[in-house]
């Protein structure tokens, strides 16, 4: 497992990137629990942010890509619109204590 941050690091409704050993990763919490992704979109393997640590839309309940507007679900990462739609971002493994929020590549 690598740890990604402390719990408190990743506050309720904010999305973050990192860069771990050449992973290009995001994770985002809402509702209280975190979903990690690798941060490429399905559709041109790019990144998503478009500003540091900038992953949702102007509502805050979907991650959008900032190259063509595609927008995921947060939950699942599935595309519900955009070029990309019905193809899915790929979902880490991710689980959060005490210590830390931890993610399994």
């Amino acid at each position: 497992m690598i740890r990604l941050c402390a719990p408190n690091e990743l506050a309720e409704g904010q999305s973050r990137g990192f860069l771990i050993d050449q992973l290009n990763l995001l994770a985002v919490r809402r509702n209280g629990q975190v979903h990690a992704y690798v941060n490429r979109c399905p559709h041109r393997g790019i990144p998503l942010e478009w500003q540091k640590d900038r992953f949702l839309d102007d509502s805050g309940s979907l991650i959008q890509c900032a190259t063509h507007g595609a927008l995921f679900l947060i939950e699942n990462g599935e595309c519900v619109a955009g070029p990309c739609a019905g193809q899915t971002l790929q979902m880490l493994v991710c689980r959060e204590d005490a210590d830390g929020i931890w993610i399994d590549p």
